[in-house]
């Protein structure tokens, strides 16, 4: 499967996802999670899925005895763990590189 590119959102999603690994995560919580709108969040998980780092599952309920619509549940494969743990530490390492780097002087460029 494609690898996703990795953007700021995707990324967002990984570093929440990898917060609580052994949970599953549904669209509202990772809302708040990651400060990502719908339309943004959405379209990540569903990338994300399409490259297998992710699976999802319907909640199985009664939407009526509890009172809100059923969620759908995602949570990283273990492939998905792995390559997001890699790409999240490498944007963490690229980061701190350039918050260290000194902006160059006038003149010395």
């Amino acid at each position: 499967m494609a690898r996703p590119r990795m953007t700021t959102p995707v990324l967002k999603v990984a570093a929440a996802m990898l917060a609580d690994i052994d949970s599953e995560h549904y669209g509202v919580q990772l809302m708040r999670d990651t400060g990502l709108p719908s339309g943004t969040l959405y379209p990540v998980l569903v990338r994300l899925e399409r490259a297998g780092w992710v699976q999802s599952r319907w909640e199985q309920i009664d939407p009526v005895l509890e009172g809100r619509p059923a969620r759908r549940y995602y949570v990283l494969t273990a492939e998905g763990a792995a390559e997001a743990r890699l790409e999240v530490a490498a944007f963490q390492q690229q980061m701190t590189r350039a918050a260290g780097q000194p902006f160059p002087q006038a003149g010395t460029a």
